[in-house]
């Protein structure tokens, strides 16, 4: 019997910045969605926190299966 198993987990990651002095709070947001965006902050994230969330499973029938 082959299953197909998903689980949901929500993830929290960490990581410390540098951002130039004097932006706003709207520039300051941008900037950081900027810097996520172009993939420049993906390489120093570190998983905080891993919750769980759900976990589901499907039977797959293969050929030749019989119900």
């Amino acid at each position: 019997m082959r299953v197909i198993v998903t689980v949901v987990e929500k993830v929290l990651s960490v990581t410390h910045i540098d951002i130039p002095d004097g932006l706003s709070e709207p520039a300051i947001r941008q900037h950081i969605v900027d810097r996520y965006n172009s993939g420049e902050i993906l390489t120093d994230l570190n998983i905080f926190q891993v919750d769980f969330e759900s976990i589901s499973a499907e039977i797959v029938k293969q050929t030749g299966e019989n119900s």
